[in-house]
C-alpha cells in the first residue's frame, strides 16, 4: 500500500475518532456540551501534534527511536515548577488559581532551562550529543528528586493540588489557553517546516550530513531548541505524558517506510490525534473516568519501550 493511501487511512481514523467525541451520545446539548468538547478535542490535537513532531524531530538529531525529548528533564522540572509554587506560596495564589498565569510561568521556565542549557553546552564546542543527554538525564533525577522531597514536607491538602498536575487531563482545558497554544504551535512549525530536506540529510548521520553541506550545528541546536519549546507548551496545556511520543513516532516509523520527514512527521501527528482523541473517548465512555489517559499511555508506551530495548539488544 502507498503511503499516500496510508495517510488517507489514517485521516479517517482521526476524523471518525473526532467525530464520534464530538457526537456521541449528545442528546441535544448542542449549546452547552458542543462547544466544551470541542476545546477538549482541540486541546487533544494540539498536545498530539506538538509531542509528535518534537520526538521525531528529536530521535532524527539523537540518531536513536527509543529517546523521547522528555529525557531532557522538562517533565521533572514542570512538576517541581508546580511544587515550588504551592510549597512556598500557597494553593491560593494568583500562579496556581489563575490558567493563564501557570501556563505562561510554566513555560517561559522550561523554554529559559533549555536555552540555558543548549548555550551552556554548545559554548564549549561539539560536544557530543549523548553527553547532552546525559546531563539532561541528570538534571531531570535532580529535579525529582528535589519535587519528591517537598512533596513529603508539604500540607497533605496542598499536596492534593500538586498530584493533579502529575497526570495529563483534558477535563480542565482552559480555552484561552488553547487558543494562545494554538498560535505559538503554528509559528513553531511554520519556521520548521522548511528544515524538513535538511532532516532527512541529518538521518544519514553528522558526517554525510556535513559533506553534502548541510550546516549541521546550526540545525542540531534549532531543532533541539524548537524540540524543548513544543514539549513545554504540551506539558504546560495538559501535564506531562512521558511515552506518548515514543509510541506514535515509533508507529509512524513502521507504518510508513519512508526516509522523508514530511511524511513520518504527518503520520506521526495524525496518529497521535487518533490515538488521544480515540483513548479519551474510551477513558470517558467505557472506564467511566475510573482512570485516565495519561495512565494508560504511560503503561503501554513502558511496555513498548521494553520491547524496543529487547528488540535493539537482538539486533546488536
Amino acid at each position: 500500500m502507498r503511503d499516500l493511501h496510508k495517510m488517507f487511512i489514517l485521516l479517517g481514523l482521526a476524523l471518525a475518532a473526532c467525530g464520534m467525541y464530538l457526537f456521541h451520545d449528545l442528546n441535544g446539548s448542542f449549546d452547552y456540551a458542543l462547544p466544551r468538547r470541542g476545546v477538549k478535542v482541540f486541546a487533544m490535537v494540539l498536545t498530539g501534534i506538538a509531542i509528535a513532531y518534537a520526538t521525531v524531530v528529536f530521535q532524527t538529531i539523537t540518531h536513536n527511536r527509543i529517546l523521547t525529548p522528555s529525557i531532557m528533564g522538562l517533565d521533572s522540572l514542570y512538576m517541581l515548577l508546580q511544587t515550588l509554587l504551592i510549597f512556598f506560596l500557597g494553593s491560593d495564589h494568583i500562579s496556581i488559581m489563575n490558567r493563564q498565569v501557570n501556563f505562561i510561568l510554566s513555560i517561559a521556565a522550561m523554554v529559559v532551562f533549555a536555552l540555558l542549557f543548549y548555550h551552556l553546552l554548545f559554548k564549549k564546542g561539539n560536544q557530543p550529543i549523548y553527553f547532552l543527554l546525559l546531563i539532561g538525564i541528570i538534571f531531570g533525577t535532580f529535579f525529582g528528586s528535589i519535587s519528591t522531597f517537598l512533596q513529603v514536607l508539604i500540607d497533605p491538602n496542598e499536596f492534593q493540588i500538586v498530584q493533579d498536575q502529575m497526570f495529563a487531563s483534558f477535563n480542565n482545558v482552559n480555552s484561552d489557553l488553547v487558543w494562545l497554544s494554538l498560535v505559538i504551535i503554528v509559528l513553531l512549525i511554520a519556521f520548521a517546516w522548511k528544515h524538513n530536506p535538511s532532516l532527512d540529510v541529518l538521518s544519514l548521520g553528522r558526517d554525510t550530513a556535513v559533506n553534502l553541506g548541510v550546516n549541521y550545528d546550526s540545525i542540531v541546536r534549532h531543532m533541539l531548541i524548537l524540540s524543548a519549546v513544543l514539549i513545554a507548551i504540551a506539558t504546560a496545556l495538559v501535564g506531562p505524558i512521558t511515552f506518548f511520543g515514543l509510541i506514535v513516532a515509533n508507529l509512524s516509523y513502521q507504518f510508513f517506510k519512508s526516509y522523508k520527514h514530511s511524511v513520518l512527521l504527518t503520520g506521526a501527528i495524525v496518529i497521535s490525534i487518533v490515538a488521544l482523541v480515540g483513548g479519551q473517548w474510551v477513558v470517558e465512555r467505557i472506564f467511566t473516568f475510573n482512570t485516565t489517559l495519561s495512565v494508560i499511555i504511560n503503561f503501554i508506551g513502558g511496555v513498548y519501550f521494553i520491547y524496543l530495548l529487547l528488540k535493539e539488544s537482538r539486533a546488536k
